[in-house]
Protein backbone atom coordinates (compact mmCIF):
# COMPACT_ATOMS: atom_id res chain seq x y z
CA UNK A 1 0.00 0.00 0.00
CA UNK A 2 1.44 3.67 -0.99
CA UNK A 3 2.45 5.49 1.79
CA UNK A 4 -0.58 8.36 1.55
CA UNK A 5 -3.07 5.73 1.08
CA UNK A 6 -1.82 4.48 4.68
CA UNK A 7 -1.53 8.20 6.22
CA UNK A 8 -5.60 8.71 4.78
CA UNK A 9 -6.49 5.20 6.37
CA UNK A 10 -4.78 5.53 9.89
CA UNK A 11 -6.31 9.26 9.64
CA UNK A 12 -9.97 8.06 8.86
CA UNK A 13 -9.43 5.55 11.95
CA UNK A 14 -8.25 7.86 13.99
CA UNK A 15 -11.48 10.67 12.84
CA UNK A 16 -13.94 8.11 13.25
CA UNK A 17 -13.14 7.15 17.38
CA UNK A 18 -12.85 10.83 17.99
CA UNK A 19 -16.12 11.32 16.93
CA UNK A 20 -17.53 8.08 18.44
CA UNK A 21 -18.75 9.66 21.29
CA UNK A 22 -19.41 12.93 22.99
CA UNK A 23 -16.74 15.83 22.63
CA UNK A 24 -14.23 15.95 24.94
CA UNK A 25 -13.72 19.01 27.27
CA UNK A 26 -10.72 21.14 26.66
CA UNK A 27 -10.98 22.95 30.74
CA UNK A 28 -12.15 21.65 33.38
CA UNK A 29 -15.72 21.84 32.87
CA UNK A 30 -18.10 23.61 30.60
CA UNK A 31 -21.00 24.17 32.62
CA UNK A 32 -24.14 24.52 30.03
CA UNK A 33 -25.82 28.16 29.23
CA UNK A 34 -29.05 27.48 28.41
CA UNK A 35 -29.69 30.72 27.54
CA UNK A 36 -27.54 30.75 24.65
CA UNK A 37 -29.37 32.00 21.19
CA UNK A 38 -25.94 30.15 19.88
CA UNK A 39 -26.72 26.63 18.47
CA UNK A 40 -23.67 24.18 18.86
CA UNK A 41 -23.03 20.86 19.34
CA UNK A 42 -24.05 20.23 23.04
CA UNK A 43 -24.20 23.56 24.62
CA UNK A 44 -22.19 27.18 24.56
CA UNK A 45 -20.42 27.05 27.90
CA UNK A 46 -21.16 29.49 30.12
CA UNK A 47 -18.19 31.83 31.66
CA UNK A 48 -16.52 29.45 34.55
CA UNK A 49 -16.02 32.58 36.67
CA UNK A 50 -20.18 32.81 37.28
CA UNK A 51 -20.69 28.77 37.41
CA UNK A 52 -21.88 27.91 41.43
CA UNK A 53 -22.18 24.19 42.81
CA UNK A 54 -26.33 23.96 41.80
CA UNK A 55 -24.89 23.61 38.61
CA UNK A 56 -23.24 20.32 39.25
CA UNK A 57 -26.18 19.35 41.66
CA UNK A 58 -29.67 17.23 41.16
CA UNK A 59 -32.29 16.62 44.14
CA UNK A 60 -35.27 14.43 43.93
CA UNK A 61 -33.75 10.72 42.52
CA UNK A 62 -34.83 9.43 46.12
CA UNK A 63 -38.32 10.38 44.82
CA UNK A 64 -40.69 7.72 43.11
CA UNK A 65 -41.92 7.99 39.81
CA UNK A 66 -45.60 8.48 38.82
CA UNK A 67 -46.63 5.15 37.10
CA UNK A 68 -50.54 5.92 36.71
CA UNK A 69 -50.01 5.64 33.57
CA UNK A 70 -51.16 3.04 30.27
CA UNK A 71 -47.55 0.98 30.80
CA UNK A 72 -46.54 1.38 34.72
CA UNK A 73 -43.46 2.91 34.27
CA UNK A 74 -42.05 6.10 34.95
CA UNK A 75 -38.34 8.07 33.60
CA UNK A 76 -36.71 10.25 35.60
CA UNK A 77 -33.83 11.66 33.70
CA UNK A 78 -30.44 13.45 35.22
CA UNK A 79 -28.76 14.77 31.97
CA UNK A 80 -27.59 18.15 30.91
CA UNK A 81 -31.00 19.59 30.80
CA UNK A 82 -31.36 18.95 34.71
CA UNK A 83 -27.60 19.67 35.33
CA UNK A 84 -25.78 22.12 33.06
CA UNK A 85 -22.24 20.66 34.50
CA UNK A 86 -22.70 17.80 32.49
CA UNK A 87 -22.02 19.65 29.24
CA UNK A 88 -19.36 18.12 27.72
CA UNK A 89 -19.12 15.06 30.61
CA UNK A 90 -20.32 12.37 28.46
CA UNK A 91 -22.54 10.74 31.27
CA UNK A 92 -25.72 10.64 32.66
CA UNK A 93 -27.97 8.60 34.17
CA UNK A 94 -31.90 8.10 35.20
CA UNK A 95 -33.94 6.85 37.63
CA UNK A 96 -36.82 3.63 36.37
CA UNK A 97 -39.88 2.85 38.42
CA UNK A 98 -42.34 0.10 37.58
CA UNK A 99 -45.58 -0.58 38.77
CA UNK A 100 -46.69 -4.66 39.16
CA UNK A 101 -46.66 -5.59 35.68
CA UNK A 102 -45.54 -2.13 33.94
CA UNK A 103 -43.28 -2.15 30.92
CA UNK A 104 -40.64 0.29 29.75
CA UNK A 105 -41.55 0.12 26.11
CA UNK A 106 -39.14 -0.86 23.30
CA UNK A 107 -37.10 1.95 22.75
CA UNK A 108 -33.72 3.14 21.28
CA UNK A 109 -31.30 5.35 22.70
CA UNK A 110 -29.59 7.01 19.55
CA UNK A 111 -26.62 8.69 21.21
CA UNK A 112 -25.68 6.52 24.45
CA UNK A 113 -24.93 3.09 25.92
CA UNK A 114 -27.00 2.07 28.94
CA UNK A 115 -25.90 0.16 32.13
CA UNK A 116 -28.55 -0.82 34.18
CA UNK A 117 -28.60 -2.04 37.86
CA UNK A 118 -31.91 -3.21 39.46
CA UNK A 119 -32.22 -1.55 42.96
CA UNK A 120 -35.53 -3.03 43.65
CA UNK A 121 -37.75 -6.27 42.25
CA UNK A 122 -37.25 -8.17 39.51
CA UNK A 123 -37.22 -6.99 35.88
CA UNK A 124 -37.11 -9.19 32.20
CA UNK A 125 -35.24 -6.90 30.11
CA UNK A 126 -33.32 -7.64 26.75
CA UNK A 127 -32.25 -5.99 23.29
CA UNK A 128 -32.62 -6.91 19.99
CA UNK A 129 -29.61 -6.94 17.58
CA UNK A 130 -29.82 -5.08 14.04
CA UNK A 131 -31.11 -6.90 10.86
CA UNK A 132 -30.94 -9.35 9.92
CA UNK A 133 -30.55 -11.39 12.60
CA UNK A 134 -32.78 -9.51 15.07
CA UNK A 135 -31.06 -12.01 18.05
CA UNK A 136 -33.03 -11.46 21.36
CA UNK A 137 -30.35 -10.93 24.27
CA UNK A 138 -32.84 -11.19 27.47
CA UNK A 139 -32.40 -11.91 31.20
CA UNK A 140 -34.66 -12.05 34.27
CA UNK A 141 -32.57 -9.81 36.77
CA UNK A 142 -33.09 -9.49 40.36
CA UNK A 143 -32.01 -6.74 43.34
CA UNK A 144 -28.19 -6.16 42.54
CA UNK A 145 -27.86 -7.43 38.98
CA UNK A 146 -26.65 -4.96 36.62
CA UNK A 147 -27.39 -5.14 32.52
CA UNK A 148 -25.77 -3.55 29.22
CA UNK A 149 -28.20 -2.14 26.57
CA UNK A 150 -25.58 -1.40 23.22
CA UNK A 151 -26.23 1.81 22.16
CA UNK A 152 -28.66 2.35 18.96
CA UNK A 153 -30.23 -1.07 19.65
CA UNK A 154 -33.88 -1.42 20.39
CA UNK A 155 -34.37 -2.89 24.10
CA UNK A 156 -37.05 -2.89 27.08
CA UNK A 157 -37.50 -3.60 30.92
CA UNK A 158 -40.52 -5.38 32.22
CA UNK A 159 -41.91 -5.76 35.83
CA UNK A 160 -43.28 -9.39 35.58
CA UNK A 161 -43.61 -9.53 39.65
CA UNK A 162 -46.77 -8.12 41.77
CA UNK A 163 -44.57 -5.82 43.29
CA UNK A 164 -42.92 -2.12 42.50
CA UNK A 165 -39.74 -2.34 41.18
CA UNK A 166 -36.76 0.09 41.04
CA UNK A 167 -33.82 0.50 38.53
CA UNK A 168 -31.04 3.26 38.15
CA UNK A 169 -29.54 3.64 34.37
CA UNK A 170 -25.75 4.98 33.51
CA UNK A 171 -25.69 6.02 29.88
CA UNK A 172 -22.66 6.91 27.93
CA UNK A 173 -24.23 10.51 27.38
CA UNK A 174 -24.91 13.84 28.03
CA UNK A 175 -27.83 13.42 26.25
CA UNK A 176 -28.13 10.12 25.14
CA UNK A 177 -31.88 10.85 23.68
CA UNK A 178 -34.69 8.73 23.61
CA UNK A 179 -37.34 7.00 20.98
CA UNK A 180 -39.98 4.79 21.92
CA UNK A 181 -40.26 2.33 18.83
CA UNK A 182 -44.64 2.69 18.97
CA UNK A 183 -45.11 6.55 19.63
CA UNK A 184 -42.59 7.04 16.65
CA UNK A 185 -44.09 4.72 14.53
CA UNK A 186 -47.99 5.35 15.47
CA UNK A 187 -47.67 9.15 16.81
CA UNK A 188 -45.24 10.65 14.51
CA UNK A 189 -46.41 14.14 13.27
CA UNK A 190 -47.11 14.31 11.00
CA UNK A 191 -48.53 10.59 10.77
CA UNK A 192 -47.07 8.10 8.58
CA UNK A 193 -49.93 6.99 5.96
CA UNK A 194 -52.33 4.00 6.96
CA UNK A 195 -50.51 2.44 3.59
CA UNK A 196 -46.87 2.71 4.10
CA UNK A 197 -47.89 1.06 7.81
CA UNK A 198 -49.97 -1.71 6.88
CA UNK A 199 -47.96 -2.91 4.28
CA UNK A 200 -44.94 -2.73 6.62
CA UNK A 201 -46.46 -4.87 9.20
CA UNK A 202 -48.97 -6.85 6.69
CA UNK A 203 -52.11 -6.23 8.25
CA UNK A 204 -55.28 -4.16 7.30
CA UNK A 205 -55.61 -0.52 7.45
CA UNK A 206 -58.34 -0.87 10.23
CA UNK A 207 -55.78 -2.51 12.51
CA UNK A 208 -53.41 0.49 12.07
CA UNK A 209 -56.21 3.06 12.74
CA UNK A 210 -57.10 0.80 15.90
CA UNK A 211 -53.38 0.99 16.92
CA UNK A 212 -52.73 4.71 16.17
CA UNK A 213 -55.73 5.36 18.09
CA UNK A 214 -54.35 4.10 21.44
CA UNK A 215 -51.83 6.63 21.33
Amino acid sequence: MAPHILLLALLAVAASQAIASDPSSLQDFCVADKMSQVFVNGFVCKDPKLATPDDFFFSGLDKPGNTSNKVGSSVTPVNVVQIPGLNFMGISLARVDFAPYGLNPPHIHPRGTEILAVLEGSLYVGFVTSNPENKLFAKVLSKGDVFVFPQGLIHFQFNYGTNNAVAIAALSSQNPGVITIGNAVFQSNPPISDDILAKAFQVDKKIIDLIQAQF
